[in-house]
Formats: structure tokens, sequence, C-alpha cells
């Protein structure tokens, strides 16, 4: 496989990551953005710091894999099977562990 190839393969990979993560972490985010019931628990911090970190991560975690496993075994496939094991346990991780702040329920 060329560097050019090598480079494209990365690239792709860390938009899969980011654009997984974030589709992951959408419906948990949905609540505190269109408020729930009566827009109590709206809270768009979500958008501006939440939304980021996790696309950011998305795309970091298997672009390293990718990197430190091509710079280890120099081998493209090898690289490409960690990057997405790597990426389907950060989604998991992320599905398992986040769950954004929610304001306790008003009780009178």
């Amino acid at each position: 496989m060329r560097e050019e190839s090598k480079g494209c393969a990365a690239v792709l990979l860390a938009a899969l990551g980011a654009a997984v993560a974030v589709l992951a972490w959408a419906p948990k985010a949905r609540v505190n953005i269109d408020g729930g019931f009566e827009d109590m628990h709206r809270d768009l911090s979500v958008l501006y710091v939440d939304l980021p970190l996790i696309a950011l991560g998305g795309a970091l975690l298997p672009l390293v894999t990718w990197l430190l496993t091509l710079r280890w075994c120099e081998r493209p496939w090898a690289a490409a099977v960690a990057g997405v094991a790597v990426l389907a346990l950060g989604v998991w991780g992320l599905t398992s562990w986040w769950t954004p702040y929610e304001k306790p329920e008003a009780v009178y």
C-alpha cells in the first residue's frame, strides 16, 4: 500500500469515527436539546461542550490506534482492524458510561 493510500485510509477512519461517535451520542443528548416535558430539561451546553469533545474523541481514538498499529506491525489491514475495534469499544464505553445531566423533577 502506498503512503498516499495509507494517509487517505487514516483520514477516512477518523471521519468514520467522528460520525459514529456523534450518531451514538445524539439519542442520549436529545432530551437536553429539545427540553422534554415543558422544556424542564433543556440544557444546550451539550451542543457546545459535549458535542465537540465526542466528535474529537471519536476521530482521534481510531486515528491514534491506526498510527500506532501501523508503526508497530506495518500491515495496513491490521491497523484498520485495530482502529475499528477500538472505535467499537469507545462507542460502547460512551453509550454505557456517559449520561447527560438532567435536572430533578419539581415536586410540589
